[in-house]
This record gives C-alpha cells, sequence and structure tokens, in this order.
C-alpha cells in the first residue's frame, strides 16, 4: 500500500492565505508559539508537528490540562494559566473545531489581560465561522485550514 507524504495529504492546505507575505513575516518574525491540545504522545499529529518547529528554533509552549510537561516545556492548562509575561507569536490550535470557537474565547479573555494579539492559526479542518468571526472581529491575524508544519517548510524554500 502507498501512503501518501503528510504534506501532500492535505487537500485543505490549498486553501488561499489571506496574504503570504503577512504569513511569511509572521513566521519569520515568531520565536514563541503556544501549541493547544499538544500531546505528549508521538504519534498524534500534534507532536510531530510541534516537534517539527522545535527543531526548527520555535519554542513550544503546550497547552494542555492533561499533560504536565511536552518536549521539556511545562504545560498550562489553558490560556488563562499563562504567565503574563511569557511572549506569544502564534497560537496554533490542535483541537476538534467544535471546540474553536471556546479556544477563541479563551484566547481573547488572555489578549485583554496581557496585550498580546499573537497570529492564530488553526489546523486543518479546526476552525469554524464562529471562531473566525470572533478573531476578526477583535483584530487578531487568523490562518484557517492550513497545516504550519507545511506551510513553513513551504516558505524556508
Amino acid at each position: 500500500m502507498n501512503i501518501p507524504k503528510f504534506a501532500e495529504n492535505t487537500e485543505l492546505n490549498t486553501q488561499p492565505a489571506s496574504s503570504e507575505k503577512s504569513i511569511a513575516s509572521l513566521l519569520n518574525k515568531a520565536s514563541v508559539i503556544a501549541v493547544i491540545g499538544l500531546s505528549s504522545n508521538q504519534w498524534r499529529t500534534s507532536n510531530h508537528i510541534g516537534d517539527y518547529l522545535r527543531k526548527n528554533n520555535y519554542r513550544i509552549i503546550p497547552v494542555n490540562p492533561n499533560e504536565e510537561s511536552v518536549f521539556g516545556e511545562k504545560s498550562y492548562d489553558s490560556m488563562a494559566a499563562l504567565p503574563d509575561d511569557l511572549k506569544i507569536n502564534v497560537i496554533n490550535i490542535f483541537r476538534n473545531k467544535k471546540y474553536s470557537a471556546e479556544m477563541l474565547r479563551d484566547i481573547i479573555e488572555w489578549s485583554r489581560r496581557t496585550g498580546q494579539k499573537p497570529l492564530i492559526w488553526t489546523q486543518l479542518d479546526v476552525s469554524s465561522d464562529e471562531a473566525k468571526t470572533l478573531a476578526e472581529e477583535n483584530g487578531f491575524d487568523y490562518v484557517e485550514n492550513r497545516c504550519l508544519m507545511v506551510e513553513h517548510s513551504r516558505l524556508q524554500k
């Protein structure tokens, strides 16, 4: 059986970005990525992509109440649990899309408390219309239905 490579098995990844240059610029300036739903299980997609990003010099901050730590970094139960002085450049969401609006509400509350407005990235088939609307109404850059690992890899070429 021929199993397609991860990057080739992402039809949704062909969605046009709101601004390719903007995404490239934001990723090039980023150094810290909070990953909501990051798992310590090496067989989970979130772990694979988090590990790729870590190996490409990003600091990965796990946000998952079911984990104590991932990749040697303390895992936080929620966005609200993150220290206020921890600067986040990108928030990558790995949760079922039925939770995406709830995650956005948590991010908005955290943002109001800390004054930060990181890029919000929802992985393939993770976004919802409500989540996108919440992000746009609150002034966040928002990427939906794209794999951060695939896009990072593509932009490095």
